[in-house]
């Protein structure tokens, strides 16, 4: 036992790799990781096996494609394998602190193989009450003249748009509560919060090795950082009033782009704040865990589970999509008496990264993972052949109805300067030079770089058909009747008829 590695497994929600400084940018967003850097692992090339979260977390928990088991699955079947699962059987403590992200509760199995399971989900969790919501409300002038007007200034060209600005400015300046603070306007609890908790199990260990996964959502939107975060940031400026603006005005689905960018470095501020928050609550868990003498022995992971969009594509947040602002992240790995060493600049799928881990650690790697150990190459500081592949369903920005599960694929192949995008509902098959165009605006003609578009669509086609082939039935059977169960659960008496006949006819075919 006491030659085991510990493991402390961080993710980030909505973590950008350009928005971290030991990447390149200029913001003193990390100034701990920075520090950490220098006797780390850095990826210049990480990329996520599927985004948003959602598609995501099977990968980097259980080392397979987020849909490998169907677009009716949602997070890991039942009894599936993974790095708790995998440390457990090994003899590890195992837990989970995570900042109540509906999609990695027990609800999808992401409680299996851990011994604490705090997923802040319950009613301890300090949500803002509905009085403290600050979305926009309809419904705050008198109602039926509200109506007519917004009926009538529709009907006439220009004028819909006006009203409808108008009507959101006196939402936010006159009708909507004051906003009193950002604690009280946050839907999730903070980085502190999250490390308090964490430092509380560590303190139960003892000198058994340990996997602590914890999972941050401070970055994430609405984007309410701490007031601390701001100060040190020097954003002082955005009060909890101003916050409360952009966050509804970056909201907003009636405004285009071009007059959304006005907002845009006020978003990013407060973005960046919810980043710095995170990584001087993770200098506050290394520094315990050096006191108590665990660091020593720890292997330190650090990642996102996908980035951010601030309109380079138009887009807001981080609805599925393939292009780099969301499919590549950082991936910082610390593991004692590793030497620091420049990383290969190739793609590195993040499906890699549990194995690669367990074999860091001296734990065995299960069978069924789809991903394969590159601790070989990492230490003898050699470089993979492999591309990364990132897939998801195109317009499931609502897992939770089973409809928004169904529709197309969406793939990317990302291999060295070239990755290749496949969006299955448009028929559309870009390619893009990314060493020529990083910031991904001109697709190469289709008569353009043909050997590289025949090897990456030959890949594509490979995963393809490949995708479900080693799907246990049984454990598929089981996770669609806890799926069906949740659903019945909270569903009506006359809802769950329906839903019982859509169970059935879905399992039977």
């Amino acid at each position: 036992m006491a030659e085991k590695k510990s493991v402390v497994l961080v993710t980030v929600d909505c973590l950008r790799a350009d928005h971290c400084g030991f990447m390149g940018y200029p913001r003193p967003t990390t100034p701990f990781l920075n520090s950490l850097a220098a006797e780390s692992m850095i990826f210049p090339a990480a990329i996520v096996a599927g985004a948003p979260t959602y598609y995501y977390l099977p990968a980097i928990l259980a080392s397979r494609y987020p849909l490998a088991w169907g677009r009716e699955v949602l997070g890991l079947a039942v009894r599936e394998n993974n790095l708790a699962s995998a440390f457990e059987e090994d003899g590890y403590r195992t837990a989970f602190c995570g900042a109540a992200n509906p999609y990695l509760s027990e609800q999808f199995g992401y409680d299996f193989g851990f011994e604490t399971f705090c997923d802040f989900l319950g009613d301890d969790l300090p949500r803002a009450s509905d009085a403290d919501d600050h979305s926009t409300r309809r419904g705050r002038w008198s109602g039926s003249l509200n109506q007519f007007l917004a009926k009538v200034s529709h009907r006439i060209p220009g004028l819909g748009t006006a009203y409808d600005e108008l009507y959101f400015q006196y939402c936010q300046r006159w009708a909507a509560p004051d906003a009193r603070s950002l604690d009280r306007m946050r839907r999730f609890p903070t980085a502190d919060v999250i490390v308090d908790r964490a430092q509380s199990w560590l303190a139960s260990v003892g000198e058994h090795p340990f996997f602590l996964w914890l999972h941050f959502m401070d970055p994430h939107s609405p984007y309410y950082p701490k007031e601390e975060a701001l100060k040190i940031m020097g954003d002082e400026k955005l009060t909890a009033a101003r916050a409360s603006y952009l966050n509804e005005s970056w909201n907003r689905s009636d405004v285009g782009s071009k007059r959304l960018r006005r907002y845009r470095e006020e978003i990013v501020a407060l973005y960046d704040a919810g980043i710095r928050w995170v990584d001087a609550q993770l200098s506050k868990l290394a520094d315990g865990l050096r006191e108590s003498k665990l660091w020593e022995n720890c292997i330190f992971a650090l990642t996102a589970d996908h980035g951010e969009e601030f309109l380079e594509h138009d887009g807001r947040y981080h609805a599925p999509c393939m292009m780099e602002e969301l499919i590549h992240v950082p991936l910082l790995l610390r593991v004692p008496g590793a030497r620091s060493q420049k990383v290969s600049s190739r793609p590195f799928s993040l499906i890699h990264l549990a194995p690669t881990l367990l074999e860091a650690a001296g734990s065995a790697i299960p069978a069924e993972f789809q991903g394969r150990s590159h601790w070989t190459q990492l230490k003898a500081g050699k470089s993979w052949s492999e591309p990364a592949i990132a897939e998801s369903v195109a317009g499931c920005t609502n897992p939770f109805r089973q409809e928004h599960r169904c529709g197309s694929r969406l793939l990317a192949v990302r291999d060295g300067e070239y990755k290749l995008v496949l969006n299955f509902a448009a028929r559309t098959a870009l390619l893009f030079n990314l060493k020529l165009d990083p910031a991904e605006r001109s697709p190469l003609p289709e008569d353009a770089a043909k050997p590289e578009r025949r090897r990456l669509l030959e890949i594509a086609l490979a995963h393809l058909r490949s995708a479900g082939g080693e799907r246990n039935s049984e454990a598929y059977l089981q996770t669609r009747v806890r799926d069906i169960a949740f659903h019945l659960s909270s569903a009506g008496p006359a809802e769950n008829i329906y839903a019982t006949r859509r169970a059935s006819a879905s399992l039977l075919g």
